[in-house]
């Protein structure tokens, strides 16, 4: 994961969204209309999570639990690259989240070096999941300073498991990456959740939480596969029924086509996103139109029957 920039913003429900923080590596704004199309998605559409794209760039936002600090309508969002693994965004969104809630502030320059400091730790927890070396090293930092401390007997132990528990840690990763390539999703889930045990061991605590919260995504994706199929059972057999002139159905079709996309979006099956899309574009036109013309059949059955 290696976001381009992360940032904060509220939706007011009567003048729109407003920036609240961000921090952008390549020094460049978020673009209003990113904004304009999440705040259709989140409060129009009622989505927690919302994707769109800009000028080749992807964009993901979430939904903050902000109860405590007094805060409704709060969202976090990363400029992504194309490939980013969504998996992983979210997996860091709580984390972040946590860090969000615990640093707010009403000023904007606070919450911009919140942000920075945010992603910059994401970061740097990437790069110590890609490369073991990096992990070691670590070790040997914390061995150093519990020698300083004259904790002899916990240096040992930390040094002993530094020279087997990163390449390990390592090997579950990539058991896990490749389980969701094939669509194992307990498989990942439980080799996630073996290398969150492995990164307690060697106490770097931002990756046994980071790897948990990747865990807990992954979790969901057997059930979410499920209802995905359920649901396009469901729309299909709606269509069918349709074409008996059943156009009340159109209104009923909306809400599961909002969720298709909500899951869809989850397996980051764009492809299928943009023809739900379309799918749930025309319905509620079609909707729109049953009901007019349920109200010209009611008004002519009036009339006529007036006659």
């Amino acid at each position: 994961m290696s976001p381009q920039a992360i940032f904060l913003y509220e939706i007011d429900e009567s003048f729109g969204p407003n920036m609240l923080g961000e921090y952008n590596l390549s020094q460049q704004k978020i673009p209003p209309e990113v904004l304009k199309d999440f705040t259709e998605k989140h409060v129009t559409k009622e989505f927690n999570d919302a994707f769109t794209q800009k000028d080749n760039i992807r964009y993901y936002s979430g939904a903050i639990r902000g109860e405590s600090i007094e805060k409704k309508n709060l969202f976090l969002g990363f400029a992504l690259k194309e490939d980013e693994d969504i998996i992983s965004v979210k997996s860091a969104f709580e984390t972040i989240q946590e860090r969000l809630i615990k640093n707010y502030s009403k000023e904007r320059k606070t919450m911009d070096l919140v942000l920075k400091d945010a992603l910059n730790s994401i970061l740097t927890l990437m790069d110590k999941l890609k490369e073991p070396k990096i992990i070691i090293e670590a070790i040997n930092e914390k061995t150093k300073e519990m020698l300083d401390d004259g904790k002899l007997q916990e240096a040992r132990e930390l040094i002993n498991l530094g020279e087997e528990i990163p390449e390990k840690l390592a090997e579950e990763i990539t058991i896990a990456e490749q389980s969701i390539e094939d669509k194992l999703y307990k498989k990942a889930k439980k080799s996630y959740l073996k290398a969150a045990e492995l990164a307690e061991i060697i106490q770097e605590f931002e990756i046994v939480s980071f790897l948990r919260h990747k865990a807990e995504v992954v979790g969901t994706f057997p059930d979410l596969s499920k209802e995905r199929e359920r649901i396009i059972d469901d729309v299909e057999k709606a269509i069918t029924e349709l074409q008996t002139n059943q156009l009340h159905l159109y209104h009923e079709m909306i809400k599961p086509l909002n969720r298709l996309v909500e899951i869809s979006s989850a397996f980051e099956d764009s492809e299928l996103i943009t023809k739900l899309l379309d799918i749930y574009s025309n319905s509620t036109r079609a909707d729109k139109l049953a009901k007019e013309l349920f109200n010209l059949d009611k008004k002519i059955k009036e009339e006529f029957e007036s006659i």
